[in-house]
């Protein structure tokens, strides 16, 4: 029998069903009540102030930035990550403005650290109505720039935590240019999260520019590790090397062609598509990636039962299949050749 997660107050737990009541047709009244239910848990617990501090801080940043995003969330946006130190005259800075402008375009939307350097760049070139701004308070290097300072669209966060979560929570993409450890954070949170599961797949690229090869030493590591034995073969497949802007908006587009995006129901992943494939395809696919399924076969179908609760995706042809949920390179893999087979 499950168990009910409550204050063990009665006269508590009635005060909190009351106040949820008020939100009619509310479908996630027990997912309020469960976070009301842990407010009031630290305050009997006594936490610390300290404790209560981060809870409060965190809990205003997102419900703000989440009521922020809602309107912008069927549009595609890609992180754009880099040096808040670098120059317009860096040929990095250059290639990002020129890639920030491709990407809006392209009809996407660009969500960068809001600061200086290639951050600035990347909306100079998207404009302003195509960017979306994470600021991070320090007391140094990061005042928002000129391009998103005064705008709706900008969310200034206290913890790096919370501006992390939002930028893959909010994206579709990530792509790194030239940058410093706060461009290594950000690349490696996107590789870690597809590489566990943890966030959908998405495209993940490392944008070089001619005559500045900033990657080549670091993606020579990467596949060092394998050597080593600490990531997989498979891994190398989570992320991309651009040579230019174009090169970037390109596999940007290509991931999304006919790859639209995923839904686990229960044990079954269902793979949405924005055209159906030949039964022929289907069929490669099968003789292909066989090997990152539990049982069973990829099958081309509708939507399933459990997806009605998103009506704007109920016409997208399906992929059902029974993914291991560990072959997450593979999974990549997969859908770059779904994107062939539909082109």
């Amino acid at each position: 029998m499950k168990r009910i997660y409550s204050t063990h107050n009665a006269k508590a737990d009635a005060l909190i069903n009351q106040l949820v009541d008020t939100f009619e047709g509310n479908e996630d009244a027990k997912l309020l009540k469960e976070m009301l239910t842990s407010v009031y848990r630290m305050g009997e617990d006594q936490s610390a102030t300290g404790d209560l501090k981060i809870i409060n801080s965190a809990l205003k940043e997102l419900q703000f930035a989440f009521r922020l995003y809602r309107p912008y969330r069927d549009l595609r946006k890609v992180c754009v990550f880099g040096s808040a130190r670098l120059k317009e005259d860096h040929p990095a800075y250059q290639e990002a403005k020129k890639f920030g402008k491709l990407m809006a375009d392209a009809g996407w939307g660009v969500i960068t650290g809001a600061a200086s350097g290639i951050m600035r760049a990347g909306h100079e070139g998207a404009g302003a109505e195509a960017s979306f701004g994470l600021n991070i308070r320090l007391p140094f290097e990061q005042e928002a720039n000129p391009v998103i300072a005064e705008d709706d669209k900008l969310v200034n966060c206290k913890y790096f935590f919370t501006r992390k979560l939002l930028f893959i929570k909010e994206s579709h993409a990530t792509t790194l240019f030239a940058g410093g450890f706060g461009t290594l954070d950000e690349g490696f949170e996107s590789l870690t999260l597809v590489q566990t599961g943890k966030s959908d797949p998405r495209p993940i690229v490392f944008v070089d520019v001619e005559g500045n090869h900033f990657w080549t030493e670091l993606l020579a590591y990467l596949k060092s590790m394998v050597e080593k034995g600490v990531i997989s073969e498979g891994d190398l497949s989570l992320y991309q090397l651009a040579h230019s802007a174009e090169d970037a908006c390109e596999i940007l587009k290509n991931f999304y062609s006919t790859y639209h995006s995923i839904r686990y129901v229960r044990e079954i992943l269902s793979v949405r598509l924005s055209k159906r494939l030949s039964e022929e395809s289907v069929d490669l696919l099968n003789q292909e990636f066989s090997d990152i399924l539990t049982s069973g076969k990829i099958e081309q179908g509708v939507a399933l039962p459990e997806e009605s609760d998103e009506p704007a995706l109920q016409e997208y042809p399906r992929l059902i299949m029974n993914f291991d949920r560990r072959s997450y390179g593979r999974f990549i893999n997969l859908i770059e050749r779904i994107n062939r087979l539909g082109a």
